[in-house]
């Protein structure tokens, strides 16, 4: 299983229209991939507060992330059709084509984040072969909590109840107790 290199991170900030950018690429990625293969994709990126979206400390975590939900689909006997890890300026994006019932995929990712110390910070997300998102609520599962405090993530978000400084260091601590266990 290949990782994407910690050293090589671009560890600048990126502006507003570059993330904008991003996130549409990232769609016109989705449903190149959807289009391609009519099967489940799961799209792995990841919770990175502040305007530093690649750096060591998140392709660490994206290298943890990445290496749990390819030992999940090969424990699970889903059919893998692609596999593609990329590393942008933007944060690293991964994706998976995966002949699985999207439903099943999106619990089983939901259960890896919530049995992984690191997990929050995981962004999994599952698209039916329509191009559907699953949602956590979509399978009964409650909205993502902060990092630090038992409220809401978009809450806190929007709020900016926390420092970015504050959610960084969290992250830190998460991947050291990820790499002790």
């Amino acid at each position: 299983m290949s990782s994407i290199a910690p050293e090589l991170a671009t560890s600048r900030a990126v502006s507003l229209p570059e993330l904008l950018s991003s996130r549409e690429c990232r769609q016109a990625r989705q449903q190149a991939w959807l289009a391609r293969h009519h099967s489940t994709l799961l799209v792995f990126t990841l919770v990175a507060p502040g305007a530093v979206k690649d750096s060591p400390l998140t392709r660490r975590i994206f290298n943890l992330g990445w290496q749990a939900l390819r030992q999940l689909s090969h424990q699970q006997g889903w059919l893998c059709l692609q596999a593609e890890a990329l590393a942008l300026p933007t944060g690293c994006e991964g994706y998976l084509a995966l002949q699985a019932d999207a439903q099943t995929v999106k619990e089983a990712a939901v259960q890896l984040e919530v049995q992984q110390p690191i997990g929050r910070l995981w962004d999994i997300d599952v698209l039916a072969p329509q191009g559907h998102i699953l949602s956590r609520r979509d399978i009964g599962q409650p909205e993502r909590r902060c990092l630090l405090c038992a409220e809401p993530a978009k809450l806190c978000a929007r709020q900016r109840s926390h420092s970015t400084e504050q959610l960084l260091d969290e992250m830190e601590r998460r991947l050291n107790a990820a790499l002790l266990s």
